[in-house]
């Protein structure tokens, strides 16, 4: 696989893609591109439909590729004259191919659901570096994409372009958790790692019983307790389905069994997560509960930049505070470990459901615990053969068939339940 070198390996800034610039990770992502443009030169841009902002966006940083995924944009007046010389795609095949494209050194795929995982694809197929907040790419197409990452990797080593010490940073995630651990890693040797601790806030129903979150609504749910994140991705959080895909991504990033991957509750959201080693140490990594600092530093990697925010007060922190994950009560987690754990196409599957369920929760089309009850019996269905049965991981067009299956099914079964 060939590599072509940063640009800024000789100098000049990093170019870099930016698939989902309207979501909440694609638009501090642009901050981040904002305070270090002597660092980091935007050159293209991708969004669902969100017209006005991205052509603000595009102005803004000079972009000549844009994209959407709604192709019935095609038709809108809005883009007729963009701004000069600037090429305008449409369609999910439109934004996976902004990751290709030449003069791009690293694309960050912020975009929301099993749509990211071509984009990653395409990414890695072209010698690129993948700054990952797709947690879809890995928890569907974990098998397709860490071997690619690795040959990237192999090729940004023989090119001498990979850091004298470290991993060689084709893969570079961008989530709070992973980035914590990626950095915890950092100078480490893999054999004395004993496992790995994945913090979670609880979000916003933490201590509540199944009865009591029989009624809660969408709104309730999104109120979550210390980040700011898109709606799919607070939902999830509310539900523990989030903390359930970040196991998988952290099995899959870091060739870790499941069986030493922990998961604990740390509701101050200080300890974005924690590495221990043989000998007892735990490596703990703490900061400010902004998304821009793990952004940074998938773009920055292997050096550190200024601080994107004010750095954490540990005077005025006031204390730290640990319980265990109650699988019983947030069943998301459970089924998401299990989908792992059984691997092949089982994730797949799983993370359609849920996808389905949660889009119907957040239009009041379906209860807070449908979530968790479609996507059980998606799994229970799927491992019963239904949708071709489980299956080994093969290719993006088995993923995409089992995918379709899995919301067809999904939207059934949510419907009959609303009857």
């Amino acid at each position: 696989m060939a590599y072509t070198a940063h640009a800024n390996e000789g100098g000049m800034p990093r170019k870099i893609v930016v698939l989902g610039s309207t979501g909440s990770i694609g638009t501090q992502t642009l901050d981040v591109a904002r305070r270090h443009p002597d660092k980091l030169e935007v050159v293209a841009l991708a969004a669902n439909s969100s017209v006005d902002t991205v052509l603000a966006q595009a102005h803004e940083f000079r972009v000549r590729n844009i994209a959407f995924g709604n192709a019935e944009l095609a038709h809108d007046a809005r883009l007729a004259n963009a701004h000069g010389g600037v090429e305008v795609g449409f369609g999910p095949e439109a934004v996976a191919a902004l990751a290709s494209i030449e003069e791009a050194d690293v694309v960050v795929n912020a975009l929301v659901g099993a749509a990211g995982l071509r984009a990653s694809y395409e990414t890695l197929a072209a010698g690129k570096v993948l700054a990952l907040a797709n947690k879809e790419s890995l928890v569907v197409g974990g098998d397709l994409i860490m071997p690619m990452a690795a040959n990237v990797d192999a090729a940004r080593r023989a090119a001498g372009v990979a850091p004298a010490t470290g991993p060689a940073g084709a893969l570079m995630p961008i989530d709070s958790e992973h980035g914590a651990i990626y950095q915890c890693l950092l100078g480490e040797r893999a054999e004395e790692v004993s496992c790995l601790w994945v913090t979670a806030s609880g979000g916003p129903f933490r201590g509540r019983t199944r009865d009591e979150l029989r009624g809660m609504t969408a709104a309730q749910a999104l109120k979550h307790p210390t980040w700011n994140m898109g709606a799919k991705i607070t939902i999830d959080s509310s539900t523990l389905m989030n903390k359930g895909l970040e196991v998988i991504e952290a099995h899959h990033l870091f060739d870790m069994p499941y069986d030493r991957i922990k998961v604990v509750v740390q509701p101050q959201s200080a300890i974005h997560s924690m590495v221990e080693y043989s000998d007892g140490s735990v490596k703990a990594h703490l900061g400010t509960t902004d998304m821009r600092i793990p952004i940074q530093f998938a773009l920055s990697y292997p050096d550190r930049w200024d601080a994107p925010v004010e750095p954490l007060d540990f005077t005025q922190l006031g204390k730290l505070e640990f319980y265990p994950v109650d699988e019983d009560t947030f069943r998301c987690f459970k089924l998401a470990k299990y989908a792992g754990d059984t691997g092949g196409t089982l994730p797949c599957v799983m993370n359609a459901a849920n996808e389905v369920a949660v889009a119907a929760f957040l239009r009041d089309a379906c209860g807070y615990l449908d979530i968790d009850g479609c996507v059980g019996a998606m799994m229970e269905a799927h491992e019963a053969g239904r949708g071709g049965g489980l299956q080994k991981v093969e290719s993006l067009d088995q993923l995409a068939e089992i995918d379709a299956w899995a919301r067809e099914a999904s939207a059934a079964w949510l419907a009959a339940r609303a009857k």
